[in-house]
């Protein structure tokens, strides 16, 4: 680690002109800390928090908790009744001013729970390994040691801000409606909103996430002897109903940018049992009788709201034009919604990359929308001014036991989401 505190101090030294004496300040303030931040992240990854871990995800909140209130912050969990089975968020407040209202979100849950062997923070040179290094805990400390940089300069205590660490950003426990009410509220309030999940290289900048939806669709047919299939009496069966549905889907919408959709789950057969809450079932059917039910259930991500109503019309219209003798019906559930790219995002974009060339670390380009997931920072974003997100370190191998981060990108994400927040502020 002392090899990646003189490389950052030597490139600080040899670049700084853009910044002023107050960025130039948060700089060194973050990089002469970075040992102490990897410190706190090796903690917290080593305390298990998966979604259902409600004990761990509040051991987690509270280690943060702890931070930002010694800095000054108001700080409370937001929490939900017993049947949501969750943990609930934290959130920490600071009102300090009348300059531009920030929000900012981070997650303390991982996907992985306590019986998954994936469980130790482990490092190899500038790499660390372990659950939920990347997703999100890099990013959440990112975010703690952002709001100590801008302590240290003295302007923290004149900012308005709101931090808000989500409880079950990996499987929301409620409908959005119950489980993201607050953290909507949030974005109201706020005119700006920054998500700090990792980076994609120092390069890019995320203007721009995708929805995250579901379907269920059911087909039935006529159950008979398979000898009289496609006969007018029988007809083609559920299976063969579905599998038209959706190589239609494929052949039809499969071409259109940034619209992608996955049936994740299928059980067809003469009796089916299915649970789309843990995405199981069962089925019996024998191959001289001619199936009378299937289910699919599948995922779709758009780029914009429209898109999705146009997609859902279209899936719509294509299971109804049935095979003889069965019937198809498709239902949606809206989950995650869509962070758009909109021109603000962009302005608030080039306004992230003048940071990140004053400090020396080259242009940004918009990140392809298609390489990243859902997150939370998408319920906020129809509600504020301007939105980017992608601010937190370098991470890969998001969701696997090979999850890690790039620790010599911790010190520059942290620097340059602190002065840009900063600059916004001013």
């Amino acid at each position: 680690m002392k090899y990646i505190t003189t490389i950052l101090l030597t490139l600080s030294i040899a670049v700084g002109q853009g910044l002023s004496k107050e960025e130039k300040a948060i700089q060194s303030y973050v990089e002469m800390h970075t040992n102490e931040a990897i410190n706190l992240l090796e903690k917290v990854v080593n305390i298990n928090s998966g979604t259902l871990n409600i004990k761990g995800n509040k051991k987690v909140g509270k280690i943060f908790q702890k931070e930002l209130d010694k800095l000054g912050f108001k700080t409370y969990w937001v929490t939900y009744p017993n049947d949501v089975k969750r943990s609930g968020h934290l959130f920490a407040e600071m009102r300090g001013g009348t300059g531009k209202k920030i929000v900012m979100v981070g997650h303390l849950d991982t996907v992985f729970e306590p019986d998954h062997p994936f469980q130790t923070y482990t490092r190899t040179d500038d790499t660390a390994y372990g659950p939920g290094v990347s997703d999100m805990k890099g990013g959440d400390i990112s975010m703690i040691y952002a709001m100590k940089a801008l302590k240290k300069v003295g302007v923290l205590k004149d900012l308005n801000l709101t931090l808000v660490f989500i409880g079950d950003e990996e499987k929301l426990g409620a409908p959005p409606a119950i489980v993201r009410k607050e953290l909507i509220d949030a974005g109201k309030w706020a005119d700006i909103g920054l998500g700090f999940e990792g980076a994609h290289g120092m390069n890019t900048g995320t203007i721009s996430r995708r929805s995250s939806s579901s379907w269920i669709l059911t087909t039935t047919g006529i159950q008979g002897h398979s000898s009289q299939i496609f006969k007018d009496k029988l007809g083609y069966g559920a299976i063969f109903e579905s599998s038209r549905i959706l190589n239609a889907f494929r052949e039809e919408l499969a071409p259109e940018e940034y619209l992608t959709f996955n049936p994740g789950t299928i059980v067809g057969g003469t009796d089916v049992v299915y649970d789309p809450v843990n995405s199981r079932g069962s089925t019996f059917g024998k191959t001289n009788v001619v199936a009378q039910s299937v289910t699919v259930h599948g995922g779709i991500r758009t780029i914009s709201m429209g898109q999705l109503e146009k997609a859902m019309k279209s899936m719509k219209e294509i299971a109804s034009r049935n095979l003889p003798g069965t019937t198809a019906n498709i239902e949606f559930k809206t989950s995650y919604p869509p962070m758009e790219p909109t021109k603000a995002n962009y302005a608030l974009l080039d306004k992230f990359e003048a940071v990140n060339i004053a400090l020396g670390y080259g242009k940004l380009e918009a990140l392809d929308p298609s390489k990243r997931g859902a997150a939370d920072i998408s319920f906020i974003a129809p509600h504020v001014n301007a939105s980017l997100a992608g601010l937190g370190p370098d991470g890969f191998g998001g969701h696997s036991e090979n999850e890690g981060l790039d620790l010599s990108t911790f010190p520059r994400t942290t620097t340059r989401a602190a002065i840009l927040i900063y600059r916004l502020t001013q």
